[in-house]
């Protein structure tokens, strides 16, 4: 144990709980804080839950010093938000962190973007990849990069990891892979317009094991993409899921026409009063694909522990249930 304190904005959520017990586990620090604005979705032993809204100026002398700061805190959900909330959260969200921490005297940041700093894309991109967000979650996000690089050249001595993450997924996730879990289960799993629509993912624990290669590094920054480095499809993920779990083949594919078709009919539906998650931009983000290829932390000796079928074996196997929840 040293006197080390680790702080994780935004550390609440499904990655923030695995990168908190992550950090108890190992045992560096002598504190190790949450600060976030929610409760947990799951309390971890040993870690210290502060109340934290990112969106306001953080006082650093109520948070206490901090050796290394990772900030995770974001609106994310695209489409979910309106416009501004993203960059109040997002951007102004990573001047009060960056604020905190050179008020606090941190030397060391971890950020979590994302890679719609992208955007779409169909052929693959790696870290040299243009730029190019098409949605304010994505153009936020590049933005919050910038202000935490800003911080990083500011400062003599300074290290910034920024990780572009696909897909996160793993126990506790309750996103995109465990609905599509639900509904292979069910049977009621149709492909969104085509079966060859790629998307880049990655296990969490696989994420964290990331964080720690590229903190072991030299060099003063390090800007990474987190995926697996295979090019999997929508049909790949459904039959990883198939031999792990038995679950149904897919029904089929839905053609995007009537997919459009049916997002705009719940357009209509939120215009008259009932709102619904699905429109046609959600429907587009299904079909688009997102080939987004790590490369900067590979080049550097990172080897994978798992690929996409040893991960999900993983996840069942963390619930007793074998439910992917």
């Amino acid at each position: 144990m040293t006197s080390s304190t680790a702080i994780v904005f935004g550390g609440a959520g499904f990655i923030g709980t695995h990168l908190l017990e992550h950090l108890v586990a190992q045992g560096h620090h002598a504190r190790v804080v949450c600060a976030d604005i929610r409760d947990p979705k799951r309390a971890v032993a040993g870690v210290e839950y502060l109340t934290c809204d990112v969106r306001e100026t953080i006082d650093a002398q109520a948070l206490g010093a901090a050796s290394i700061v990772y900030n995770l805190a974001a609106v994310h959900t695209t489409p979910g938000y309106e416009d501004w909330e993203y960059y109040w959260t997002n951007v102004l969200g990573a001047t009060h962190v960056c604020d905190y921490a050179r008020a606090a005297g941190c030397q060391t940041m971890v950020f979590t973007s994302s890679i719609s700093v992208y955007g779409p894309c169909e052929e693959p991109k790696d870290e040299t990849g243009l730029l190019e967000p098409n949605s304010a979650y994505g153009r936020s996000k590049y933005q919050a990069e910038e202000i935490h690089r800003a911080w990083r050249r500011a400062g003599e001595g300074r290290t910034l990891r920024i990780a572009r993450p696909a897909v996160v997924f793993g126990p506790g996730e309750g996103g995109n892979f465990t609905r599509l879990a639900a509904l292979l289960k069910k049977g009621r799993m149709v492909y969104p317009g085509r079966k060859e629509t790629i998307k880049a993912c990655g296990y969490v624990g696989e994420l964290i094991r990331m964080f720690d290669f590229a903190l072991a590094r030299g060099e003063a920054e390090i800007i990474f993409n987190f995926a697996y480095r295979e090019r999997y499809t929508t049909e790949d993920i459904c039959n990883a899921f198939r031999r792990v779990a038995d679950f149904k083949a897919p029904l089929g594919v839905i053609p995007l026409p009537v997919m459009m078709a049916g997002g705009l009919a719940f357009e209509v539906l939120g215009l008259l009063g009932k709102k619904t998650s699905v429109n046609r931009a959600r429907v587009m983000k299904l079909v688009h694909s997102t080939n987004v290829v790590p490369g900067v932390l590979p080049a550097m000796g990172y080897e994978y522990e798992t690929d996409l079928e040893e991960a999900l074996r993983r996840w069942q196997a963390a619930d007793p249930s074998g439910e992917f929840v």
